[in-house]
């Protein structure tokens, strides 16, 4: 596969999976000491890989669950951040401005913080209650930190008795590294196409619904918007039909993302609208990608499956736009 280190892909997804049992004692503290609320608070894009897990908690789950941007939590504040919630930190470098702020934030408050990390010794690391590290870069972080949060939010379900195949699920998500990386090796072939599409376009439309919803808005502003310059426009399925639907005309580039969760009726949609109207539709179906697993589970990593194949269209893209995924004009260039 074009630039990619299979043995650094396996251990760093490795390394997620070890934490779980540690994940889920932290949880299982946080319930019995009568938590009563779990905060996703992760900046930029670190922020956003959470949202699956705060989903299925919010669907599933009668924990109160939030999952807000830092630094508009610490401008607006939340009545519901308080001794008795779990605040669950993200960050790759570990030294976010954003990420540091809200650790003191919650603390203020009496919140315990559990910092997932992907550098070590960083000072987020430091600063949080509970600290755990996953050795990451860029290319393989966004497996990692969905990973991790979905364990989190499976843990929450199963302390609290809402989740009646817990262990299964655990037991079937072992096997997930070498499933995503077979899912990288079938999709390798495509990769390249996908990518001449993407680099065709200055401008793309993309749209997920449900699980994929958080997948197409991070890789719209995450990898397309900050790692190459292309200008997007990441739409809800739900919300296409309330004004984007009037941009689709004749060539108008369209990636959707189909997941396996139950939002197809929505994604669906689109597809037919944008088929019928002249859109140049690009589409990634999980169902297509990486045959194996059960249904319940792959209902749950949809967006982990995404993630791993959208690396491999970002490997080629930056080869055939020859712009490198680590090129940045401001970010953390210059002082914003």
């Amino acid at each position: 596969m074009l630039n990619f280190d299979e043995e650094r892909f396996l251990l760093s997804q490795r390394g997620a999976l070890a934490h779980g049992s540690g994940l889920h004692d932290v949880v299982a503290e946080h319930a019995a000491s009568g938590g009563d609320s779990l905060f996703f608070l992760g900046a930029g894009g670190a922020g956003i890989l959470m949202d699956p897990a705060a989903d299925l908690l919010t669907r599933e789950s009668s924990l109160a669950t939030y999952c807000v941007a830092p630094a508009e939590l610490m401008a607006l504040g939340s009545i519901h951040l308080s001794s008795r919630s779990l605040v669950v930190i993200p960050s790759r470098s570990g030294d976010t401005v954003e990420a540091l702020d809200v650790v003191d934030y919650s603390h203020r408050v009496g919140s315990k913080v559990i910092a997932l990390t992907g550098t070590a010794g960083s000072p987020l690391a430091s600063k949080a209650d509970v600290n755990f590290t996953n050795l990451v870069a860029d290319d393989n972080s966004s497996e990692s930190f969905y990973l991790q949060s979905l364990l989190i939010a499976l843990s929450a379900m199963d302390v609290r008795g809402e989740i009646g195949d817990y262990e299964a699920v655990v037991a079937e998500l072992q096997g997930l590294p070498e499933f995503l990386l077979e899912g990288k090796r079938g999709f390798e072939a495509r990769a390249p196409e996908v990518a001449a599409a993407i680099a065709d376009s200055a401008y793309h439309l993309i749209i997920g619904a449900g699980s994929t919803w958080p997948e197409a808005f991070y890789y719209g502003m995450c990898i397309l918007e900050e790692m190459q310059w292309i200008r997007t426009r990441p739409v809800h399925a739900a919300h296409f039909f309330h004004g984007p639907l009037e941009l689709v005309e004749e060539g108008v580039s369209c990636l959707l993302f189909k997941g396996e969760d139950g939002s197809a009726p929505l994604t669906d949609r689109v597809e037919q609208f944008v088929t019928e109207y002249g859109g140049r539709l690009t589409i990634l179906d999980t169902a297509d990608i990486a045959p194996g697993m059960s249904e319940r589970t792959r209902s749950l990593i949809s967006p982990i499956i995404l993630a791993t194949v959208l690396e491999r269209v970002s490997a080629h893209l930056e080869v055939i736009r020859n712009h490198p995924l680590t090129t940045r004009r401001y970010y953390r260039r210059v002082s914003y």
